[in-house]
């Protein structure tokens, strides 16, 4: 796609594509563990209870013993 060993500088070849520049440098962060892991639990209670929300969601892993703020629900269903 972008090669930076190119004669064309990678600005003029995002633009080419047209794709920003930002997306070429981008690299996605790794998810740890534990976010894999309560995403793999939220999995399990979402279908046990399809019509659970968010916020009861949460009460179910609340209720485990895992916190969790509904910023991460919102921020995972994005990764699907």
């Amino acid at each position: 796609m972008i090669d930076p060993e190119h004669d064309l500088p990678i600005k003029q070849q995002a633009e080419v594509l047209g794709i920003s520049r930002s997306t070429v440098y981008y690299e996605p962060r790794p998810i740890s563990d534990e976010d894999l892991r309560l995403m793999r639990r939220l999995d399990e209670l979402h279908l046990n209870y399809p019509f659970a929300g968010s916020r009861m969601l949460r009460g179910l892993l609340w209720q485990q013993g895992l916190e969790v703020i509904i910023r991460f629900f919102e921020a995972r269903s994005d990764r699907d």
